[in-house]
């Protein structure tokens, strides 16, 4: 919708963004640094601290800390001279131009780009989307996470088990670096207790449904990570598909003083996991890091889609069906260039994307952008090490680790001390 200003007569275009993905947190950058005065920018985000997937498996590990690894969305919507609004999207009505929210009123928009990401798909197995922990969201991610510290903190003797399904490079890395933490948390009671570690303290339990962990890596990176979650005590469950997950009965608490985490939230109840072989084992935790699935909302509005459910895009990071969309990250599938769901992939579409919606905005050719087809894969095994994967080529070393970690304290930088404008949308 179009609206004009008795005053300037300046015809004002609305640019929503829905999502705070990495390709959006750059187009906002850009924006700051090269605003347009006739367009109107929204930003629509469930969360205000955007998390870079680059940095969390060693949030994990506990080398960095909450605001090293995200992204202060508000001091950059207010850079970008951006209206933030804290809120799910839950539809698109095309017919009237309105972003459909859970719960504020609905947004009008002249031209959309999409961002949010992706989730684990779990509704295929009974169970799991209710007591099973997906990766994504981040943020609910994060606090079952930081629960399980806090409670092996206050009860360091008992036994924990976890349970990570997906042996995917997400899922492999997520297991090295907890494994990591809980060692690093063990070391530090052994200091200030001075005594004896306890060894079997901790179960992590990697479930896969296929024959060779991380398929999309070559052998020599399979084979490496596969004996390095053996030799840190990492049982790995390859050919197991998980076929339901159940709840075992809450232990009843008394009263609160019995509640091993007073005036907080107590632990969640154990969850016991069937797998079809006959495997089946009883976890504190159970974390679903599987192939990434997307939001229905996304095909439901009408938007083009693939076979399976991502928002189908043209090498301008355009819509397929809708000229006026845009999408980018995890949500978009390139219909001639399509990648693996990689953070990597959405970096590099920030500028173009920022590119091309300027350009549509004000009516300029669009510029075609093909991503890389082959890219470095670098997987932290949660001891300050890295591995290094591209094609059939391996390589493992700490200066690995600390490369990764400069390059990605690079990319957070350019969020921080942002320079004054003088934007006043």
């Amino acid at each position: 919708m179009l609206r004009y200003f008795d005053r300037t007569s300046v015809i004002v275009k609305d640019l929503v963004l829905i999502g705070g993905g990495h390709s959006h947190a750059i187009v906002l950058k850009m924006f700051g640094l090269k605003p347009l005065p006739s367009v109107r920018l929204t930003l629509i985000s469930d969360v205000v601290h955007a998390p870079y997937s680059g940095m969390l498996p060693g949030h994990v590990a506990g080398f960095y800390d909450y605001d090293e690894c995200h992204i202060d969305l508000r001091s950059l919507a207010e850079f970008a001279g951006c209206q933030i609004l804290v809120d799910r999207a839950i539809a698109i009505d095309f017919n009237k131009n309105l972003v459909i929210c859970q719960t504020i009123p609905p947004i009008n928009f002249d031209v959309l780009s999409v961002d949010i990401g992706s989730t684990p798909a779990t509704l295929s197995v009974p169970g799991a989307a209710e007591y099973a922990i997906p990766a994504k969201p981040v943020p609910e991610f994060l606090a079952n996470w930081n629960q399980l510290i806090a409670e092996q903190q206050n009860q360091p003797e008992k036994p924990v088990r976890i349970a990570i399904v997906g042996g995917g490079a997400g899922g492999v890395e997520l297991a090295l670096n907890m494994q990591s933490r809980f060692a690093k948390e063990e070391g530090r009671r052994k200091k200030e207790e001075g005594r004896r570690k306890k060894e079997d303290g901790l179960e992590i339990h990697l479930f896969h449904s296929g024959a060779e962990l991380m398929p999309g890596h070559n052998y020599r990176v399979r084979h490496r990570l596969k004996e390095i979650l053996i030799t840190r005590g990492i049982k790995v469950h390859l050919m197991e598909k998980v076929r339901a997950i159940e709840n075992q009965e809450m232990i009843e608490i008394a009263s609160n003083a019995q509640c091993p985490m007073p005036n907080a939230q107590c632990p969640m109840p154990n969850a016991q996991i069937y797998c079809k072989s006959g495997l089946n084992m009883e976890c504190d935790r159970i974390f679903w890091v599987t192939q990434a699935s997307a939001a229905h909302w996304i095909g439901e509005s009408g938007l083009a889609i693939d076979s399976n459910g991502f928002m189908q895009v043209n090498h301008y990071l355009q819509s397929a069906s809708h000229p006026n969309v845009f999408g980018a990250g995890d949500i978009a599938t390139m219909i001639n260039h399509p990648r693996p769901k990689a953070g990597v992939f959405a970096v590099r579409q920030g500028k173009p994307l920022f590119e091309n919606l300027q350009h549509f905005l004000l009516a300029q050719p669009l510029k075609p952008f093909v991503p890389q087809e082959k890219y470095l894969g670098l997987i932290g095994t949660g001891n300050k090490r890295a591995i290094a994967s591209r094609g059939t080529w391996m390589w493992e070393s700490a200066l690995l680790w600390y490369w990764k970690d400069w390059i990605d304290r690079q990319f957070m930088q350019q969020f921080s001390n942002l320079p004054k404008t003088n934007n006043t949308k």
